[in-house]
């Protein structure tokens, strides 16, 4: 898959984090690149429910390799709380 951004134009709650989850199965690399954990995202698959705020959804997706850039803000005890589930 050719490299794709997704960038709202927006202040947030555009349907960015539904459309990454969308186009990450195809991704071999899923990265954010910036932000903060003032906003998340919910994925549902089947009946379980993941909420993220820092680490990306494709993480899901086994072989994806996940990265936080460095324009990302992260908060140490969120970041914790979020990995340990």
């Amino acid at each position: 898959m050719p490299g794709l951004a997704i960038v709202g134009a927006q202040w947030g709650d555009e349907g960015k984090g539904k459309v990454t989850d969308l186009v990450a199965e195809r991704a071999d690399v899923v990265i954010r690149f910036q932000g903060g954990n003032n906003a998340g995202h919910t994925i549902v698959r089947g009946s379980e429910s993941f909420k993220f705020h820092l680490i990306p959804s494709g993480i899901l997706y086994p072989g994806k390799t996940c990265a936080i850039g460095n324009g990302v803000v992260v908060d140490p005890k969120v970041i914790t709380e979020e990995i340990d589930g």
